[in-house]
């Protein structure tokens, strides 16, 4: 697994092996030697996991009811944990993976953190592989981090990074608390406003779509870029904000709000703020952390409030 060109780095890191940009069938891997592959903290503060599954292995199982895929993420979201996972069994294709997000009472952190020691998650740690040109990833990323600062980061897009019982347990551990006591949050149909705001250093975007009663909204928005300032009133129809309530409701976007946040930010600072009918509202922000599967929630709503209207 770590042939190649051994180049140690000031930081620790050996470049195990390179190619030319993006040459198809190339790989590019790194080993991070100071990354621990023992974990002495049994606090967990992030838990992420995304692999493909080796289909060879269904531990007895027929290959269509064994697991193929699985992606699970945990963090804690205020006075709960924001729980995701994904999985779809052998030879499911990807619209037919099953899906479920959920913000929870209870603490999955240490039954997680006894499955991260179990299946020895961190025998791997600091190893980064890159294969280009495969028509998918065949493998999988683990973004484990603690709250003394240990972490677990690998990833390897050539073939599984975790065992199948190790899935099988992980997907276990998620559905034991994701079906116990959930944190209340409002429904989507209570929603009255949608306030967008985005500041730059040159200037600024702010939004507010209205919710009429019939279904329509009212989309006002204003722009600068240094120097003038553009305001626009554009009406919205009832189909697309359906299509933005479906948004929130599938990307979880209610309970982002005490996420983490990102530990390097790339986008200027931009907020979504939920005002509800009842009174209330709850904001969120475009740099917390995670799961890739719902990531797009914060996007696609901008796009449509600041963007499309």
């Amino acid at each position: 697994m770590f042939n190649g060109d051994r180049k140690k780095k000031d930081d620790g890191v050996i470049v195990l092996s390179s190619t030319k940009p993006y040459e198809c069938g190339g790989k590019d891997a790194t080993l991070d030697t100071k990354a621990p592959k023992t974990i002495k903290s049994n606090k967990m503060a992030l838990f992420s996991v995304t692999s493909a599954l080796d289909m060879k292995l269904c531990d007895g199982k027929p290959r269509n009811e064994a697991l193929g895929f699985v992606s699970a993420f945990a963090a804690p979201c205020g006075e709960g944990t924001f729980l995701y996972l994904e999985t779809s069994r052998s030879f499911a294709r990807h619209d037919e993976r099953d899906s479920a997000w959920a913000l929870v009472a209870g603490d999955i952190f240490p039954t997680l953190v006894d499955i991260v020691n179990k299946f020895d998650l961190a025998r791997e740690n600091g190893y980064h592989s890159v294969t280009h040109g495969l028509p998918q990833n065949f493998g999988g990323s683990i973004d484990i981090r603690y709250d003394g600062g240990e972490k677990i980061s690998v990833s390897d897009n050539q073939g599984p990074i975790i065992s199948n019982a190790a899935a099988e347990a992980i997907k276990a551990a998620f559905n034991k608390v994701m079906s116990g006591e959930k944190v209340s949050l409002p429904s989507v149909d209570e929603i009255d406003k949608i306030c967008y705001d985005a500041e730059r250093k040159t200037g600024f975007t702010r939004a507010k779509l209205t919710i009429r009663t019939d279904g329509t909204a009212v989309n006002e928005k204003e722009a600068n870029y240094g120097e003038r300032t553009y305001k626009s009133v554009k009406d919205v129809g009832e189909k697309t904000v359906a299509e933005i309530k479906k948004i929130i409701a599938r990307t979880g976007l209610l309970a982002w709000e005490h996420l983490p946040e990102k530990e390097y930010r790339i986008d200027d600072d931009k907020t979504l703020t939920f005002v509800l009918r009842g009174g209330g509202k709850i904001t969120v922000r475009n740099d917390v952390v995670v799961p890739q599967e719902i990531g797009d929630g914060f996007f696609k709503i901008e796009l449509e409030m600041a963007t499309k209207h």
